[in-house]
């Protein structure tokens, strides 16, 4: 199985996938944030279900140093896992989704769900616990939302989009469930899975290409 899209892997993701983009005043601003296109091949015979997940495995271990004038968040810094897209129960006839389909824009207090297009469901990603003290942005944050890496950090941040094809029709994970949960409920159940990693920054002294 060989997963494809409009960015190559390890290469830097296009900016209209972001949660935020660089901004010389501002230092960032909200992106278009669309979901990106994806497009597969071959999965195994007994597919029954696709579950398509984006993580970013470097986000700094230490959330209160992010943004922060007075800090520069090293590279060597411990980091920790944070998932932009968990979405369960695609059928198994698809080969591919639109961009755009399952985001376009950045809503403050998060998207609508779990129920997604095509009786597909969407968890929670991590914006839900990213944004939970402030006041303006908390809430349930469903579906994709895209890059918003810390401006002062000194990584470039991979995000990490992962189709498995499992044999369950439907995941069994019920209501707000995570990231993690998915992984858990679909242990022993991988028929077949395929990854691209898109590279992205807000740090001007750095590049993700």
């Amino acid at each position: 199985m060989r997963l494809s899209s409009s960015f190559d892997d390890n290469r830097r993701l296009p900016d209209s996938h972001a949660f935020a983009v660089a901004d010389a005043e501002r230092r960032f601003r909200f992106g278009a944030n669309r979901s990106p296109a994806f497009t597969w091949n071959e999965p195994p015979a007994s597919t029954r279900s696709f579950v398509l997940t984006c993580h970013d495995p470097d986000v700094p271990s230490r959330f209160e140093h992010i943004n922060r004038d007075d800090i520069v968040i090293p590279e060597s810094m411990p980091r920790v896992d944070f998932f932009h897209w968990v979405l369960v129960d695609l059928p198994p006839a698809y080969r591919g989704v639109a961009e755009g389909k399952f985001s376009d824009g950045v809503m403050p207090r998060g998207k609508p769900g779990p129920a997604a297009r095509h009786g597909a469901r969407h968890g929670l990603n991590d914006f839900t616990r990213g944004f939970a003290g402030d006041a303006h942005m908390a809430g349930l944050y469903y579906g994709y939302d895209g890059p918003c890496p810390p401006w002062n950090d000194e990584r470039v941040h991979r995000y990490v989009f992962t189709l498995y094809a499992v044999d369950l029709e439907r995941c069994p994970v019920e209501g707000r469930f995570t990231g993690p949960d998915v992984l858990r409920a679909i242990d022993g159940h991988v028929l077949g899975e395929a990854s691209l990693t898109g590279r992205y920054t807000l740090n001007p002294q750095c590049r993700a290409d």
